[in-house]
């Protein structure tokens, strides 16, 4: 990345101290305090709406688990999908998910629904008090009082394809 270590300890002091200069970091607590800065020093609760193809690849993704969030509860509009099983969670029929709410906290909703009701489903879950959602439809959603995370898988590969031409030019 081009950095110097005194740019990357500058960079670590804007988020506390936990260095000490002429001795460096301990590897292990500079990933504990990483993980403090990122959120990812707790356990998160979530809910997937939409079970299609992209909530499923998503589900069957064991990483998010290792990084403690847990998918706890998966609903859909779909009745040939609900009532199966997903990595171990049975799909619900997403008019199951005011009451799944009103007894389960919920950190952050996983939106894999079809783009025609990708923002009515956002709307619908702020409205039960969701304020995070990833978003995995191609609907860019932007909702007062609500963090929203859009993946666009679309943009990644724009940045792949970049990438790999201005490499090509450079060569």
């Amino acid at each position: 990345m081009h950095l110097t270590a005194s740019q990357i300890r500058q960079d670590f002091n804007c988020f506390g101290g936990f260095g000490h200069q002429g001795f460096g970091y301990k590897v292990e607590n500079l990933k504990n305090e990483i993980a403090k800065i990122l959120g990812l020093d707790r356990k998160y609760s979530v809910i997937l709406v939409g079970a299609g193809n992209i909530g499923q690849a998503l589900v069957k993704y064991s990483g998010f688990l290792k990084e403690g969030f847990y998918i706890t509860a998966i609903f859909d509009v779909d009745v040939n999908i609900i009532g199966t099983e997903l990595s171990g969670i049975t799909v619900s029929d997403i008019a199951s998910l005011k009451e799944y709410t009103w007894v389960n906290d919920v950190d952050i909703a996983v939106l894999a629904v079809n783009p025609p009701n990708a923002l009515s489903m956002a709307e619908t879950l702020k409205g039960l008090g969701i304020t995070n959602i990833w978003n995995f439809t191609p609907v860019d959603i932007n909702l007062d009082g609500v963090l929203v995370e859009n993946a666009n898988l679309s943009d990644t590969l724009f940045l792949l394809s970049f990438r790999m031409n201005r490499k090509a030019s450079v060569i």
